[in-house]
């Protein structure tokens, strides 16, 4: 189902966006949300939206967040900045081949470090951090990242950061190929919510 597609893709552009958010303010993150949010930087040819994320279990932090967003009362609106940043960022990706090119092949020759540590380890987010720096960083506009100044200049977070931007890409990328857009986001976001809420009562159960 396409549009359960969408809001699959769109959770993990969300759920890497509050990842980094909470990194910048707090110096720390759920560490099983951000293992699946890594984790989908690897997987180029999954056959569908939720096997990008290894099922939706690790998912149920971008459902809360999209759901917040759209029906809560409290948006949490430095979390919207960053999840319009990835977005601009994702269209500026898709006019540069080469840079395309050369970040498949920087995350491919990351999985051997992957294979070896895990995703969640500092080695392969340095990596993945570096990758970002190399590609990504380079187009304009930047994603502006606001925190705490102490977590900010904490060399170990600030990679965390850049490979959740990563990641959020990832997704941004995931949404725009199930024919994610911002119009139709606008037009349906009740209708993202409600499948969201949905989705994530199933994401519970896949948790066991």
């Amino acid at each position: 189902m396409k549009r359960e597609a969408r809001v699959i893709a769109f959770a993990g552009v969300l759920q890497a966006c509050r990842l980094v958010h909470d990194l910048a303010t707090r110096g720390r993150a759920d560490a099983t949300a951000a293992e699946t949010s890594l984790s989908s930087i690897f997987r180029i040819d999954a056959d569908d939206a939720a096997d990008v994320f290894g099922g939706i279990g690790g998912l149920r932090l971008g459902f809360e967040t999209l759901i917040a967003q759209i029906d809560g009362n409290e948006r949490n609106l430095p979390v919207t900045r960053l999840a319009l940043g990835v977005l601009r960022l994702q269209r500026q990706l898709m006019r540069q081949p080469r840079m395309t090119a050369a970040l498949r092949e920087g995350i491919e020759s990351a999985q051997r470090q992957v294979d070896h540590f895990g995703f969640n380890h500092p080695t392969v987010q340095a990596r993945l951090a570096e990758i970002y720096v190399e590609t990504l960083s380079q187009l304009r506009p930047r994603v502006i990242v606001h925190g705490n100044p102490q977590h900010l200049s904490n060399a170990q977070v600030v990679a965390q950061i850049r490979a959740l931007l990563l990641a959020a890409v990832r997704a941004a990328v995931l949404w725009r190929q199930v024919g994610g857009s911002q119009l139709r986001l606008i037009v349906r976001r009740r209708q993202y919510a409600m499948l969201a809420r949905g989705l994530l009562a199933r994401s519970t159960l896949d948790l066991g």
